[in-house]
């Protein structure tokens, strides 16, 4: 049995997604980043966390790399080309879309007042709009990142795209608002987000 900590709102979605896709049970602790909840699982109080048994892992992309390879699902087998080209595309989605989109939550809430800098999200904004560019030509033929087959790629970018409706971050390439859409059609998605 696995325990998700961290709220919904979090990137805690991307693991409890990845469950729901790989059918697996598990537990949730909806909290927020260092509440004691968080902070009894990873001393620093970032959320998400993923109790298994008597060890924690951490961070979002090590929960679901881990929960994909021990359950071989949503992955490529490691050390193959499919497994370099879905590592290479989840690290440009991390780097080029989440970033920015976290930058831009630091500098709306997270930082404290004073530390703000507001006016750095419109040169954000033009940053996620050209990297998203570049990630909707990833999507070619197939329906996911990597073709026909759906992988942890896929859950990260698509948790992005949401992120940055919410966040008001356009999404104008048709391709990559008909990608969100069939990501959020997901059984996988819809029983996440109901929990």
């Amino acid at each position: 049995m696995y325990t998700v900590i961290g709220g919904m709102q979090s990137r805690a979605f991307r693991v409890m997604w990845t469950l729901e896709e790989l059918g697996q049970s598990y537990d949730h602790i909806e909290c927020k980043p260092h509440s004691p909840e968080a902070l009894a699982a990873n001393p620093s109080g970032k959320i998400p966390a993923l109790r298994v048994g008597d060890d924690v892992v951490t961070d979002s992309t090590a929960i679901i790399t881990f929960l994909a390879d021990k359950h071989g699902g949503l992955t490529h087998k490691a050390g193959t080309i499919e497994r370099a080209r879905q590592d290479g595309l989840m690290h440009m989605v991390l780097d080029e879309i989440d970033a920015v989109l976290w930058a831009a939550a630091r500098h709306t809430f997270v930082l404290p007042e004073e530390r703000r800098v507001p006016e750095v999200k419109d040169s954000l904004r033009w940053e996620f709009a050209r990297n998203a560019r570049r990630l909707a030509d990833y999507l070619g033929d197939g329906p996911f990142l990597i073709g026909e087959t759906m992988t942890i790629a896929d859950i990260v970018a698509a948790h992005c795209l949401n992120w940055a409706f919410s966040a008001k971050f356009p999404i104008e390439d048709e391709r990559l608002l008909a990608y969100g859409k069939a990501m959020r059609g997901r059984d996988g998605f819809k029983a996440a987000a109901g929990k």
